[in-house]
């Protein structure tokens, strides 16, 4: 590819946005980037991944963590901040790349190959892919988007400029419930194929 581009994917949870993620990562031939960070980065930092991801994507507890200045024992910010240095670091080596979540519209606002979208979905489809991949009752798929969305909401309010889910704050929002995941794939990779021209 030659010129830098960098699509940042955020996601309602069950919303597929994870597998479109993907899927346009192999249909650009770039680099796809998610939680597995963390693997990078536990053996850069010679830490357990397992400790790291406890705190990934998650909202800071307030009555838990103090900060100083710059500096916080809070290990929802430090594992956030290591996963924001290493995207910065990506993103100066010129590299192009798919990354879901960690706040990458903010993170790396103003690169000229940015290109910000959020996947959402419509609640009975989400229910039901949850329901599904985690063999889950309706009743526990309901509690387990809550959750996990109320968790996501937190976390990029508290890194980001935007609002999560804001579609001013995108360049593209997109229910991927109406076409479903490979459409919806096609529809975003015309997008990305306007924007890149």
């Amino acid at each position: 590819m030659e010129k830098q581009v960098i699509i940042s994917i955020s996601r309602e949870y069950g919303s597929g946005g994870h597998e479109i993620a993907e899927k346009i990562a192999n249909n650009l031939g770039i680099n796809f980037y998610d939680r597995s960070m963390l693997d990078d980065l536990a053996k850069e930092k010679n830490l357990q991944v397992e400790e790291l991801e406890k705190y990934d994507e998650k909202p800071r507890r307030l009555f838990a963590s103090r900060r100083v200045g710059e500096h916080t024992n809070s290990m929802e910010e430090i594992v956030a901040q290591m996963q924001f240095d290493y995207l910065q670091e990506k993103a100066d080596s010129g590299e192009s790349f798919v990354i879901v979540g960690r706040c990458a519209e903010t993170v790396l606002q103003g690169r000229e190959g940015l290109i910000s979208i959020f996947i959402l979905g419509d609640t009975e489809q989400k229910i039901m892919r949850i329901e599904e991949k985690y063999h889950l009752s309706k009743q526990d798929a309901i509690l387990k988007i809550k959750r996990h969305d109320k968790h996501r909401k937190q976390y990029h309010n508290r890194h980001s400029s935007g609002r999560w889910g804001d579609s001013r704050y995108y360049d593209i929002c997109i229910n991927d419930s109406k076409l479903g995941v490979d459409k919806t794939t096609e529809v975003l990779m015309f997008f990305i194929e306007e924007r890149i021209k």
